[in-house]
């Protein structure tokens, strides 16, 4: 009677040689890339490695020359209605030539970043995003989270109690669980970001 002796792979033979623990059951991929997306969405790995694709943050990125601006970043939001909500202190007119190199690849509304790439050359990139008209909502910045177990409104950092019926339209579109999270751009305007749960 003869008796055959199963080998081990030849990877775990290597392993043990070395006194490694491979430290993952059978069929999982170590590492990294054996991780699944998280519960955000958010891609876990490596970007660079094959099939791990890098988060994408712009919508557009454009050069151009604006003489007229002071400082070395500007963030600013373009409304619909062509009006741009600038965060710094800069001249009116000044961010129009930004505005219109981002605005040959989208339109808006849209939250821009420009940085100085020399004496009157500058890079802008742009985001699309959503915004709505809150009335009545305070604070500048307010989060909404509704799941089964019920609702929870946080204001500036802070609970509050009652509802904020322009909030819940907005995750409604989402599905019955959602989070809507609302930044204030100017008066009752709102940028605001809808996701469900």
């Amino acid at each position: 009677m003869a008796l055959f002796r199963r080998r081990k792979p030849l990877h775990e033979q290597l392993a043990e040689a070395g006194e490694l623990s491979l430290g993952f059951p059978t069929g999982a991929a170590p590492g990294l890339i054996g991780q699944p997306p998280g519960w955000d969405g958010e891609q876990r790995g490596e970007p660079g490695i094959h099939g791990v694709p890098r988060a994408r943050r712009w919508d557009a990125v454009a050069s151009a020359a604006a003489p007229g601006l002071h400082g070395d970043t500007v963030h600013f939001v373009a409304l619909a209605d062509g009006t741009l909500v600038v965060e710094e202190d800069e001249p009116d007119d000044a961010l129009a030539p930004l505005a219109d190199a981002v605005e040959a690849s989208i339109s808006p509304p849209y939250r821009a970043e420009a940085v100085r790439r020399g004496p009157e050359a500058w890079a802008v990139a742009a985001s699309r995003i959503a915004i709505a008209a809150l009335p009545g909502l305070r604070g500048d910045r307010a989060e909404l989270v509704v799941t089964r177990d019920g609702r929870t409104l946080t204001v500036d950092g802070r609970s509050v109690l009652g509802h904020a019926p322009a909030l819940e339209r907005i995750g409604q579109t989402e599905g019955t669980e959602y989070v809507v999270r609302a930044e204030r751009l100017d008066g009752e305007l709102w940028e605001v970001q809808a996701t469900a749960l």
